[in-house]
C-alpha cells in the first residue's frame, strides 16, 4: 500500500518537486494525495496542479488557529492521510492538530537545529553567514508544540565556503532537504522510525 501524503505549504514548496520526482522514478512507495496552502498566490498550488496533485487553498481570514486547523483535519481525514509534510508552511499548528497526528507531521528547517531555530528561509542562511559558521545544513524533525523543537529525525550537513552567500547556501541546502525527505518518507513507510522521548531511533 502506497503511503498517503499531504503537503502543507505557504511558499513555493520547492522540496516537494524532488519528492514527486522520486515517486515517479519508483524510489518511494507513496502518493501525494493533497497539497493545502493558506496563501492563495503561493507557487506551491501551481506546482501541485502542474503535477496532477489535488490542491486546496483554505482562507484563514477571521478564523482562530483552532478553527482553521479543524478545516484542514477534515480534509486530511477524508483522504486517510498517513503522513503530513510541512514545506515552507508559515503557520503554527494548533495543539489539537499536533495531537491528532502525533509523530506523523514532519517539518524541514534550513539549519542544524537547535542552532538558528525560529528563522525562515534566507534569514537563516544570513544568520549562519553572519555568525561565521563553518558548517550548516538542514534538519528534518517531527512537529510538537515547540517551534522547531520536535524530535530530530535526520540532519544533513554541508560546508560553508568563503564564497558562499544566502543564495548559494539556499541552493546547497535545498538539495540536502530533498534527500532528507526522501530518506525519512522511505523509513516511515517501512515502520523503521521509533520515537523515545526526544530521541528518534532508526530501526535496522
Amino acid at each position: 500500500m502506497a503511503l498517503k501524503i499531504a503537503v502543507l505549504s505557504s511558499t513555493r514548496a520547492t522540496d516537494m518537486q524532488g519528492i514527486i520526482d522520486a515517486i515517479k522514478k519508483g524510489e518511494l512507495s507513496a502518493e501525494i494525495k493533497i497539497l493545502l496552502s493558506n496563501k492563495k498566490d503561493s507557487y506551491a498550488l501551481e506546482r501541485g496542479r502542474n503535477n496532477g496533485i489535488e490542491c486546496l487553498f483554505i482562507d484563514s481570514a477571521g478564523l482562530s488557529r483552532e478553527e482553521y486547523d479543524e478545516k484542514i483535519i477534515k480534509d486530511l481525514e477524508k483522504r486517510n492521510i498517513d503522513l503530513i509534510l510541512l514545506i515552507g508552511y508559515m503557520k503554527i499548528l494548533s495543539k489539537k492538530f499536533i495531537e491528532n497526528y502525533k509523530f506523523k507531521i514532519m517539518n524541514i528547517h534550513p539549519s542544524l537545529l537547535p542552532a538558528f531555530a525560529g528563522g525562515m528561509d534566507k534569514n537563516v542562511h544570513k544568520s549562519v553567514l553572519d555568525y561565521g559558521c563553518k558548517i550548516t545544513g538542514c534538519t528534518l524533525h517531527f512537529v510538537d508544540e515547540t517551534v522547531d523543537g520536535g524530535p530530530i529525525i535526520i540532519q544533513k550537513v554541508c560546508k560553508v565556503e568563503d564564497m558562499d552567500n544566502e543564495d548559494t547556501l539556499k541552493e546547497k541546502i535545498q538539495k540536502l532537504e530533498v534527500q532528507a525527505f526522501i530518506e525519512a518518507i522511505k523509513l516511515f513507510s517501512e515502520n523503521k522510525i521509533k520515537v523515545e522521548g526526544r530521541k528518534v531511533k532508526i530501526l535496522k
